[in-house]
Order: C-alpha cells, then structure tokens, then sequence
C-alpha cells in the first residue's frame, strides 16, 4: 500500500503572537480555512490514489529487473494514472558507502528536464504579452554579442538558435574576474561561460541541441518578467504547484537528503564528482525528490500551468526554416498527436539520469530518476509504461478518427505557431 501523501504546511501556527484563547467561532474559522487550504492542495497536487496490488506488483517487479539489467545503484519512480499520482516509491542506495536507500525524501537532479520548467516559465510570459517570441532576443538581452543574425526566443525554446552546446563546436568563455564568490547564480553573469562563442549554424537552418541556449533564454526570462529567473520559477510553478523540495542545486548550499551519482569506469561503478550546475539553471540545475517531478509532470496532465491554446503552441513540433519537420517543440520532446500524443523530456549529466513522458490526453504518465550516470533512462520509463499497455498503446479499431483528430491538431497548432510570431522573423 503506497503511505499518504503528506505536505508541510509554511503557513504560521494559528495561535502564534496570540495571547487570548480562542472562541468557538475563531476554532470554526480556522478549522474552515485549513479544510480550504487543504482542498486547495489536493486540487493542485492531486491526492494519492493507489494502483490495485495486482497492479503495484508488476510495476514493481518491472522496476526492479530493469534496475538489475543496468545495474543502477539507486533509482526513485512515479506513475499518474487517470491523472493522480498513484504510485511513488525508491529503490535501491541514494549513497552506496553508507548504505542509505533511496526514499521519497531523496533528491536527484532534474538535468535537461530543467528545461521543460524553463519552456513553461517563457509561455507563462509569453501569453501575459511580456514575452515576444518572435522579438531579436538581444531587445531583452542586450549584453549579448551581436551574431550578425536573428536569434528569437522562439528559436531557444526548440534548440533553432544555432546556440554552441558542449562539444559541436567552439566553446569560448569569457575571461575576466568577479566580485561574487558564485558569480554564475546570476543568469546575466553565466552567459559569460559561452557568449563570445561562434554560431554552429544559422537560426532556423538546423535543430542543434543546446543547453547555452537556454541560459540567453533565462536571461530573455528575467529581463522581460522584471524579476530573477528562479524567482520567477518559484513563484509561477514551485509555489503554485506545492511542491516542497524543487529548488536550484548549488553545490556551495547544504541541502540534506541530496543522492550521491554514481558513474562506471573501466567496469567498476565508482561514485561521481560534485560539479557546479549553478551557471545552467534553466538548462539543467534544478533537482528535487520524486514527488516533486511527479507533481510537476501532473500539473501539464492537467493543464494547471498555461492556457489551452498555450499548451498547444508548446507541444508542437517547430519546423526547420526549409520546412523539415523535428520532434521538439518548445521545451519538450514530441512524439504522436491527438489522443496519442506523447510528450517527454529526458535529462543526463554528473549525478543523474531522469526521464518524464506524459500521455495527457489519456491522463497517464511516468516520472523515473537515477544517480547512476550509466543509466538508460528512456529504457528505464519504458519498463514501466510498457506495464500498461491499455494506456500507453494506440485505441485499436479508431484508427479513420484518430488520424482526423491527428490532422485537425495539426492545422490548429500551426496556425497557433504563425499567430506568435512575426512576418519578419523568418526572412
């Protein structure tokens, strides 16, 4: 049986600064306002409905052998169905030498799943009008160099920036000194780690996966929604959402019940390096317990974060300027359509391997995180989705109104992806 659900409230005690006792009436009003406060919560985060034990066994069972085959040193594990939160559990060690097990409370980076929070940061924006995706993005963020090309916040948000990542080509980091012992917290200061740096290709003319772009796209973020970045985050999706251990990963912070990574050299699996993630944020620095990502991939099941017509722009697939179709939208990988469409990010670096792929129109999703670096997370996902094949599958026998759905999405969402952005931005 999966335990409650529980959530810290970090409202102040009822009684606090009050000498009087209280009346029946005031008992009344508190005890109203905490059920409101409690329905409120439940609304957002969804309460735990628990899979059949039928059900939680082959789950994990799946989990498990999947864990054996790759030999992963510790693993954390959710699954919405009908759009609740139905299973969260951890296995294996969040630090092997001391044998401590991977609970609820242990936190593992999110990686490249950051960048799914930065996407719904910048369409929050984006539909309250302060965000132009189809704007030159150095209008935001003038401290960028001038490329001698049109870089939109459009073209970060599906990696079309022609923005370096690690290794595709020259990384150039600016070389001068700071009056800050952690410099890169700032989202305008860390563009100095690529910013001097060479485009790999033209905007527009190739999908090129890159997390430096979504640092310029941070910065477009903060300077368009007048306050920082995280604050941001925090404010609009961590608040909101109540989840209560989603924050940045700085490694000059204390943060208890953080996974120990793991990674396999020359076939021995050795525990990996502290590195800073500070100066990739939007890109791959938040981290946070299973829970949390549950709650977050929830909230997209739902809807909770942006408009309809919103969600739509950002689930779909950007075309290249030639017009070549991709898989990736705005922060989010793309696979199917209509009542089949998929949508999943995946994240990997130093401590971590994670994978998020929902199924919103079925309301059914699996969250997975890993401190073993040599972990196949999409594998690792896939073990579980494949326990539920009713959901995950395709409706046999509704192919002829499935493939009308899939078209109508289509031209819908096109026409969205022209209304947000301008004539001129393509020249």
């Amino acid at each position: 049986m999966l335990p409650a659900r529980s959530r810290t409230s970090s409202s102040p005690d009822p009684g606090e600064g009050i000498t009087m006792g209280p009346t029946h009436l005031q008992l009344a009003m508190a005890r109203a306002a905490s059920a409101a406060l409690l329905l409120c919560l439940l609304c957002l985060t969804g309460s735990a409905a628990e899979l059949t034990a039928k059900t939680s066994a082959l789950v994990d069972k799946a989990m498990t052998e999947e864990m054996g085959k790759q030999a992963l040193v510790g693993a954390a594990l959710g699954v919405i169905v009908d759009g609740e939160i139905a299973y969260l559990k951890g296995y294996g060690l969040a630090d092997r030498e001391a044998a401590v097990p991977v609970t609820r409370k242990t936190l593992f980076r999110w990686a490249s799943i950051s960048k799914s929070v930065t996407s719904v940061a910048a369409m929050q924006l984006y539909e309250k009008g302060l965000l132009d995706l189809g704007k030159d993005v150095r209008t935001y963020v003038p401290e960028f160099p001038d490329k001698k090309a049109l870089i939109t916040p459009r073209d970060l948000l599906c990696h079309q920036g022609g923005i370096v990542h690690y290794t595709n080509g020259e990384l150039i980091r600016t070389q001068r000194e700071y009056e800050t012992e952690n410099p890169f917290e700032s989202v305008i200061l860390a563009l100095d780690t690529f910013k001097e740096s060479p485009l790999v290709n033209q905007p527009g003319e190739k999908f090129s996966y890159t997390t430096h772009g979504f640092i310029l796209l941070s910065a477009a973020i903060e300077r368009a929604g007048k306050e920082k970045f995280a604050s941001q985050v925090r404010n609009r999706i961590i608040l909101p959402l109540g989840m209560t251990t989603m924050r940045p990963d700085y490694q000059w912070k204390t943060i208890p019940n953080r996974a120990v990574g793991y990674l396999r050299k020359k076939g021995k699996v050795i525990p990996s390096t502290n590195t800073d993630v500070s100066w990739k944020l939007a890109g791959g620095g938040y981290l946070s317990n299973i829970d949390d990502l549950a709650i977050f991939a929830r909230a997209l099941i739902h809807g909770k974060l942006v408009k309809p017509e919103t969600e739509q722009l950002m689930w779909t697939p950007q075309k290249l300027k030639s017009s070549k179709p991709t898989t990736y939208a705005y922060g989010f990988s793309i696979n199917g359509m209509g009542t089949e469409l998929q949508v999943a990010h995946n994240g990997a670096q130093e401590k971590t391997r994670t994978r998020m792929v929902i199924f919103p129109r079925k309301r059914f999703g699996v969250v997975v995180m890993s401190n073993s670096e040599h972990c196949n997370s999409r594998k690792l996902a896939g073990a579980i989705v494949d326990t539920f094949p009713q959901l995950a599958g395709k409706t046999s026998g509704k192919t002829s109104r499935l493939e009308s759905g899939n078209r109508l999405f289509q031209k819908r969402s096109e026409t969205l992806c022209a209304r947000a952005l301008r004539p001129s931005d393509r020249p």
